[in-house]
């Protein structure tokens, strides 16, 4: 099997007082003087759009129709244990119309999609709350 890159992003960063991250193509241009939090916000903003993405994709492999309103809420933790720095996640997902129990099953579903929940599995500890 061949694998097909769909898309690879470019991004350039620089520190300091006028630091910031770019991306070649113009779409990402934000000032950030300190890495944190930046990075964890810029993390939540990819892994939830990854995500919603996921949730679309599962709701159409099972043919359900979802309406417009669907958002995902990132919370990214950056945590210090004796000098180890890992991340905890939660993902608090609103799908206004659908029936609960069919949401939750998108929502898990959407985590065998999703690259970002694929990478991150197992790796840090992440909760997904259907609010």
């Amino acid at each position: 099997m061949t694998n097909k890159v769909l898309f690879t992003g470019k991004t350039h960063n620089t520190n300091g007082r006028d630091g910031g991250a770019r991306s070649s193509d113009g779409y990402l241009d934000i000032k950030m003087k300190q890495p944190h939090p930046a990075a964890e916000n810029l993390f939540g903003a990819a892994w939830s759009a990854c995500y919603m993405g996921a949730i679309e994709v599962a709701a159409s492999q099972r043919q359900i129709k979802l309406p417009a309103g669907i958002a995902v809420d990132a919370e990214i933790d950056l945590n210090a244990d004796d000098g180890n720095y890992f991340l905890s996640a939660r993902l608090n997902v609103t799908v206004p119309e659908v029936d609960p129990a069919i949401a939750r099953e998108l929502l898990e579903a959407a985590h065998s999609i999703c690259p970002y929940s694929k990478a991150t599995h197992g790796n840090i500890n992440v909760v997904t709350n259907l609010v």
